[in-house]
């Protein structure tokens, strides 16, 4: 069995998020958005499949990078093949991102998945067929009754852990160009709102405008240790291990990291023998993928330190389901004036629907466990 072709097809569907000047995820009006369908196909027609971005495959990265690597090559040599792209990245002048390498890996597990007639989260392992998840709010806002002041955030979260079952809830601050961003004292309030209203035993996070300074941060630090907070994330530039290694020795809050900075798992664990975190942070699209998330999720484990995923995805549960040393998977962004429990129209079903216990589980179906509507991706192909 050997790989045959790779495509990526690119078709509109609507959205109700929209993007700020800095990038960040905000409720708006209804709009056409595009996604991309990228395909790995093996000679007796089995495919892996996966929705990015379309710029991630965009088709002069796949005949320049990515087919040259995999085509006739045997589909279930995933760490091979996974190499083979990974260092083209030195000399593409930029061209082949990290996102690219992920989309094409997670392709590749699924295309192994089905060709096992095994789920991918158990082929990397299955230390659990359940997890509970974490309701990860989007970023802080103006919006009246949306997440714009603490209040708002504390009845959001009441929401979340009493009605809808959440065990744990990570904020979002508010995060520039919303008025008054960035301000740590801000976001202490919102955190302090949310700790009064879900009690003392509810397990809290945030996630704060990245780049305060180190007074900003520290003084942050502390607070949210005396609100009995699980962990701060990514609270300065990441590029500076030395200001987190200084970070963790100030304070009595676990500091999670690095998330988005470049180095793959090799940073990762730069940063633990550095002793600048006390958990680990990794997510597929933030490191090129399942494989080298494993290797940072086993290099953490061999330290004990956990290994906490970053967003939302097949991917990502499929490591959290593989792994025994992380908490929780990251379910979200959520806001109140949208529902994330609804199917995008490219979608049967979500990749991680939740029971009213909290739990997000495993599925049985071979592959990443996506249930994609390809008859709606046909017919509204650009």
């Amino acid at each position: 069995m050997k790989i045959s072709s790779v495509t990526a097809k690119v078709f509109t569907h609507s959205s109700n998020t929209v993007r700020d000047s800095d990038g960040h995820g905000h409720p708006g009006p209804e709009s056409q958005t595009t996604s991309a369908l990228l395909t790995i196909t093996c000679d007796d027609g089995s495919e892996g499949r996966v929705i990015c971005r379309p710029a991630e495959v965009r088709e002069a990265l796949l005949e320049r990078f990515i087919r040259p690597n995999l085509i006739g090559r045997d589909p279930m040599v995933t760490e091979a093949l996974w190499y083979r792209i990974y260092e083209w990245q030195r000399l593409s002048g930029g061209q082949l991102s990290d996102r690219t390498l992920t989309a094409v890996d997670l392709a590749l597990w699924d295309l192994k998945g089905k060709i096992c007639g095994q789920p991918v989260w158990k082929l990397l392992g299955g230390a659990r067929p359940k997890i509970l998840a974490y309701g990860s709010t989007m970023c802080g806002d103006d919006l009246a009754n949306g997440l714009a002041t603490p209040e708002d955030y504390a009845r959001f979260a009441e929401w979340m852990v009493k009605e809808r079952g959440y065990k744990a809830v990570k904020l979002h601050g508010w995060m520039p160009p919303m008025p008054g961003a960035p301000s740590p004292k801000k976001d202490y309030a919102a955190c302090a709102a949310v700790r009064e209203a879900v009690g003392p035993d509810v397990p809290l996070m945030l996630d704060p405008h990245h780049f305060y300074s180190r007074t900003d941060t520290l003084w942050l630090a502390r607070k949210l240790a005396e609100l009995d907070f699980r962990w701060m994330e990514e609270p300065m530039e990441e590029a500076s291990i030395s200001s987190y290694k200084w970070l963790r020795e100030s304070c009595d809050l676990n500091i999670l990291g690095p998330e988005t900075m470049t180095g793959k798992h090799w940073i990762r664990a730069e940063y633990v023998k550095a002793d600048a975190v006390d958990l680990v942070r990794c997510g597929v699209w933030d490191v090129g993928g399942i494989t080298p998330s494993m290797k940072a999720a086993n290099m953490a484990e061999s330290f004990h330190m956990s290994c906490e995923m970053h967003g939302t995805g097949a991917g990502n549960l499929s490591v959290a389901l593989a792994i025994h040393n992380t908490s929780f998977y990251e379910r979200g962004l959520l806001h109140p004036f949208i529902d994330y429990d609804k199917p995008k129209e490219y979608q049967n079903r979500i990749d991680d629907e939740m029971d009213g216990d909290g739990y997000v589980h495993g599925r049985e179906e071979p592959g990443l466990g996506q249930d994609l509507n390809l008859d709606y991706i046909e017919t509204h192909l650009v």
